[in-house]
């Protein structure tokens, strides 16, 4: 992990980091299934999902969101604020689910720094656009812009 101090992180703006590649496994879906109450056929039904346009089971579109902080505990060197105590969600301005995350298929998370401001002292908040972004597939499963709020 890289410590920056808040100076360097403003100059960050508009650097990019990638994560590794995480597996979407039917057994994550199922999961996420069960914690949510979706069970839509199309994520728990391999059989009835084989005959959609999808071919078989697909991820729900809140799992692909919600794999932000997995995949960003997998990318190296992941730049962090100095004396950084605790981070929380603050929300999001967009989140447009583009294309399907299949079961089976791998993701990876691409961050870009967009905004960082200090709102009151010792009280951080930083605007990154998240893509998850599906091996061998051109179009990314989802852009979001999402607001965190970073306490030192």
């Amino acid at each position: 992990m890289a410590t920056f101090t808040a100076k360097q992180m403003k100059a960050r703006i508009g650097t990019e980091t990638v994560s590794d590649w995480v597996e979407v496994t039917q057994a994550m879906i199922d999961k996420f299934a069960d914690a949510t109450g979706d069970h839509q056929f199309i994520h728990v039904d391999p059989e009835r999902a084989k005959l959609t346009p999808f071919g078989g089971t697909i991820a729900h579109g809140f799992l692909t969101l919600s794999l932000m902080p997995l995949l960003s505990s997998k990318v190296a060197d992941a730049p962090q604020l100095e004396g950084a105590k605790m981070g929380v969600n603050y929300g999001g301005n967009k989140i447009r689910f583009i294309n399907p995350v299949r079961s089976g298929a791998r993701v990876r998370g691409r961050f870009k720094l967009l905004d960082f401001d200090e709102k009151r002292p010792g009280q951080f908040q930083q605007t990154n656009e998240f893509t998850v972004e599906i091996e061998g597939e051109d179009k990314p499963a989802l852009i979001a812009e999402w607001i965190a709020q970073v306490f030192v």
